[in-house]
């Protein structure tokens, strides 16, 4: 194979499927891409620094909603966690779409636990995040096959 050549791969253009804009090589394409790892970029930030963290380090006002709650520090540590490892995946393209995901459905318990436990006060927050990840989710779906192939590999 020489230099100038590229080997063929499978894709969902190939396979029959129209290709999601974020993957054309058009000038849309690209900004697309750009547009999308931004997004990316803003929700792992979100996550990380302004949800996660102050579970983490116990800050007060997360304390006090997890014991309203009746969760302890053990639940606050939990999901604590659970946003911080959403949050880096994002940011891995093999799992990108698998945290997208994963982050939606937090965001559901979230939105359940604002209507149940504080009257609905926040609950617009988890639903605002959700079209977001779904997006993500979606335009970042490619990877899942990557993803089975890696696991199956290791196994």
């Amino acid at each position: 194979m020489s230099e100038t050549t590229a080997p063929v791969t499978r894709t969902a253009a190939s396979a029959g499927a129209s290709p999601v804009i974020a993957e054309s090589p058009t000038a849309r394409g690209r900004r697309a891409r750009i547009a999308l790892r931004t997004l990316q970029v803003v929700l792992a930030l979100f996550y990380v620094i302004a949800s996660a963290l102050p579970k983490l380090i116990a800050h007060p006002s997360a304390a006090e909603g997890f014991d309203k709650m009746g969760w302890g520090s053990a639940g606050m540590y939990t999901i604590g966690v659970l946003e911080l490892a959403g949050g880096i995946a994002l940011l891995i393209p093999v799992l990108q779409s698998v945290a997208a995901v994963a982050l939606s459905g937090l965001m559901v318990g979230a939105f359940v636990v604002q209507l149940t436990y504080f009257d609905g006060e926040n609950a617009a927050t988890p639903l605002i995040l959700i079209i977001p990840l779904a997006l993500i989710a979606w335009a970042r779906r490619g990877h899942n096959a990557d993803l089975l192939r890696l696991v199956r590999r290791e196994a």
